[in-house]
């Protein structure tokens, strides 16, 4: 008989040791995946402790943010975070699944869920950036509907932008909620 594996995600405190551990994971692999492309070696420890420290994600506390945290069979396995940047602007920044936890289904409901946030926080659009060799990113961000676009911010790393409509008419009828329960 196969073993059911559950995926939920759910508001976390940007500063809870869940959040930190995450962003911590997150950074430390864009981080190195950047400089192994580019300068041929990981990030200086120096640097990555003091980037970590410096990006609190305070943004992502409410009332104009929020940080969700995606759990596999109840173990954190990845965040998302939102932004409003506009009152009807949003921005999906930190979205991260553990290495070992990619490809069991656990991203496009992380998205999913963090659409719903922007919708809570008043957004009728979602914005974000990524960069070229971040390949998994693209392709997840434009099978869920987003479109690349212009430039919208002077983040020297960011290499693509993409936006998507968030209101209610361009919401399919089955959008998951929030806290949801995805079954693989």
């Amino acid at each position: 008989m196969a073993r059911m594996t559950t995926w939920t995600i759910a508001p976390e405190p940007y500063d809870s040791p869940v959040a930190t551990a995450l962003w911590r994971a997150y950074y430390t692999e864009v981080s190195d995946r950047w400089y192994l492309l580019h300068e041929g070696h990981r990030t200086d420890p120096a640097e990555l402790e003091r980037e970590i420290a410096a990006r609190t994600g305070a943004e992502l506390a409410h009332p104009t943010g929020e940080l969700l945290v995606a759990r596999y069979d109840g173990e954190p396995a990845g965040s998302a975070g939102v932004r409003l940047l506009t009152p009807d602007t949003a921005e999906l920044t930190r979205v991260f699944l553990y290495e070992h936890l990619r490809g069991r289904g656990g991203a496009t409901p992380l998205v999913r869920a963090a659409e719903e946030a922007a919708r809570t926080l008043g957004a009728r659009r979602m914005i974000l950036d990524t960069r070229t060799d971040l390949v998994e990113a693209r392709t997840l961000y434009a099978r869920l509907g987003y479109t690349e676009t212009e430039r919208h911010n002077t983040d020297p790393y960011a290499e693509h932008w993409f936006t998507k409509d968030l209101s209610p008419a361009s919401v399919p009828a089955a959008a998951p909620v929030r806290s949801r329960t995805a079954r693989r």
